[in-house]
C-alpha cells in the first residue's frame, strides 16, 4: 500500500522524528512510504502555490497519511500550522476525506498528549480514520523495547488500513456562529496606575468582533496600550530547531527581522500583556505559532515571570479544551497569571462589554498586589520534566537554562531532604511493629490536619491590622 508521510519538522531530512519512519521503512519494507518535507515545501510555495497542488497529488493517490513531527512550544512547528491551514484555503480538504490517519512525535514528553490532540482533531476535522498516536522520546529508536513497540504501532496502522478497520471519532465538527460584535454601552475607563500595558494581536481586516474587542479594550484604558502587531513582524523564519540559543539565548535569526528586539523590550518590561487572536482550525493561527516558536530562544526560562496575563479569543474557544489548556499552561510555565479568557461566543454584546471591562480593571488589580495565582499541574509536573532533562542528557545543549536552574535553585530534588529522608526511614522502621502501625492508622488524619489547625487557630493572635 502507498502510505505518505508528512514531515512537519524544520530540519527536514536532519529530524530525528524522520529517522523513526525510516526505520520503519526499513523494517516494513513491503509498503511504499512516499515523505513530503512540509517545512521546505512551505518556504517554496511563497512564491509559487501550484507547488503546494503538485504535492497534494500523492495524497489523491494514497492509502493512508502519517503526520510525522518533532513538539514544538505545546503544538506542532509553526510552519507544520501552516501547511494545515493551505488545505482548507487551497480547497485540498476532500483529499483526505476517507484516508486513514495515525500521528508519530519525538519530544522529552512536554505537552507532547497537546500535540497528538491537536493532530487527532484535524484528522477528524479532514474526514479522516485516525487510527492511533506514537509519541517517542527523542531518544526512544536507540532502545530495542521502544523500537518494538514502534513496529507494532505501524504494523496496527498497516493492518487498519489494509481490513478496513472502523475508527472511533474523538473531536467533532467545531459549531461556529455568525454573529457580528458591536459594543452596545457606554466606555468606562479604568485608570492603568501606571502600569504598562502591552497587546500583541495578528488581527487582520477580517476579523471584524476581534478588532472591535481590541477597540474596546484600547477605549477602556486611560493610559497608553502599546499594540504588537504579529502581521508587521516580518519574521525571517519559523524556528528551526537549530539549537543554538541553547548556549546563551540567543536566536540564529537575531538582527534578521525584529522579533527578538521586540520580546526583549517590548514584553519582558510590561506589567501587563493582552494576547488577541482569532481561532484558525483547532488553534490560532500560523503568525501566532510563529511567535511562541521564536520566543523560545528564551529556552525554558520563565522570561515573563510575574506578567499579568489576559486572552481575548474570537471563535469558539469554550469548544477547544486543548487550546485552553496550552494558553493556560504557556502562562503558568512562564510563571504569569492567567486572569482571564474572553471571547465573542456569548452573542450578547453588553455580555461581551461587562466582561472585556472586567477583564481590564482586574489585570491591573492584579498587577497592583502582585498576585500570581498558586501553579497547577500544568506547570508543575512539566517543571519537573524540564528539571530532570536540563539536569541530565540536555545539559551540554541548554547551558542558559543549566545556569538559570541553578542560580534560581529550580534543581529541588526531594534527595535533598535529608529531614524527610530520616523522618521517613524512622516512621517505616516503626510500623514494621504491628501495634505502633495500627496506632498511626488511627491517628493519621487527625496528625495531617494538625499543623494547619494550628496555623488557623492562631489566626488572631499573628493577624497584622
Amino acid at each position: 500500500m502507498k502510505i505518505v508521510v508528512l514531515n512537519g519538522s524544520p530540519k527536514n531530512d536532519l529530524s530525528i522524528t524522520l529517522q523513526y519512519i525510516k526505520y520503519i521503512q526499513k523494517v516494513l519494507p513491503r509498503h511504499t512510504i512516499d515523505i513530503i518535507n512540509v517545512c521546505r515545501m512551505i518556504n517554496d510555495i511563497k512564491n509559487d502555490r501550484s507547488i503546494f497542488s503538485g504535492e497534494m497529488e500523492k495524497v489523491r493517490g494514497c492509502d493512508g497519511i502519517l503526520w510525522s513531527s518533532p513538539v514544538y512550544y505545546f503544538l506542532i512547528p509553526a510552519q507544520y500550522k501552516r501547511f494545515i491551514e493551505l488545505i482548507w484555503e487551497e480547497d485540498k480538504d476532500g483529499l483526505f476525506r476517507g484516508k486513514y490517519a495515525a500521528s508519530l512525535t519525538t519530544s522529552v514528553h512536554f505537552y507532547d498528549h497537546a500535540a497528538h490532540n491537536y493532530l487527532r482533531a484535524i484528522s477528524d476535522d479532514l474526514g479522516m480514520r485516525y487510527v492511533g498516536s506514537f509519541s517517542a522520546d527523542m531518544y526512544s529508536l536507540l532502545k530495542e523495547s521502544e523500537r518494538e513497540k514502534l513496529i507494532s504501532f505501524a504494523e496496527d496502522y498497516f493492518e487498519a488500513i489494509e481490513r478496513r478497520r472502523i475508527t472511533t471519532r474523538s473531536f467533532y465538527p467545531l459549531l461556529r456562529h455568525d454573529y457580528r460584535y458591536t459594543s452596545s454601552s457606554t466606555v468606562e475607563t479604568v485608570d492603568t496606575a501606571d502600569k504598562k500595558i502591552v497587546m500583541v494581536t495578528d488581527v487582520t481586516a477580517n476579523d471584524g468582533n476581534l478588532a472591535m474587542m481590541i477597540q474596546f479594550i484600547k477605549d477602556t484604558y486611560s493610559g497608553n496600550m502599546e499594540i504588537v502587531d504579529l502581521n508587521k513582524m516580518n519574521f525571517a523564519e519559523g524556528c528551526i530547531g537549530c539549537l543554538s540559543c541553547g548556549f546563551d539565548n540567543r536566536c540564529i535569526f537575531e538582527g534578521a527581522d525584529i522579533f527578538n528586539s521586540v520580546f526583549d523590550t517590548k514584553l519582558k518590561n510590561a506589567d501587563i500583556i493582552i494576547y488577541a487572536g482569532s481561532i484558525r482550525d483547532r488553534f490560532l493561527s500560523s503568525q501566532w505559532k510563529l511567535f511562541f516558536d521564536r520566543s523560545f530562544f528564551t529556552n525554558h526560562i520563565p522570561s515573563l515571570a510575574g506578567k499579568q496575563m489576559g486572552f481575548v479569543i474570537s471563535g469558539p474557544l469554550h469548544q477547544l479544551s486543548n487550546l485552553r489548556e496550552i494558553l493556560e499552561a504557556y502562562s503558568e510555565c512562564m510563571h504569569s497569571h492567567a486572569v482571564d479568557f474572553v471571547t465573542d461566543e456569548d452573542g450578547d454584546p453588553a455580555v461581551i462589554d461587562a466582561l472585556l471591562r472586567n477583564l481590564a480593571s482586574r489585570l491591573i488589580k492584579y498587577a497592583q498586589n502582585r498576585y500570581i495565582k498558586p501553579f497547577t499541574f500544568l506547570s508543575i509536573g512539566g517543571r519537573k520534566i524540564l528539571r530532570d532533562e536540563i539536569w541530565g542528557r540536555l545539559r551540554f545543549i541548554f547551558q542558559a537554562d543549566h545556569r538559570f536552574y541553578k542560580k534560581h535553585r529550580m534543581y529541588d530534588y526531594p534527595q535533598k531532604d535529608f529531614t524527610s529522608r530520616f523522618r521517613n526511614i524512622m516512621m517505616i522502621t516503626l510500623t514494621k511493629i504491628p501495634p505502633i502501625k495500627r496506632m498511626f492508622v488511627r491517628r493519621i488524619r487527625e496528625e495531617m490536619v494538625r499543623p494547619h489547625r494550628k496555623i488557623v487557630d492562631g489566626y488572631f493572635a499573628t493577624r497584622r491590622y
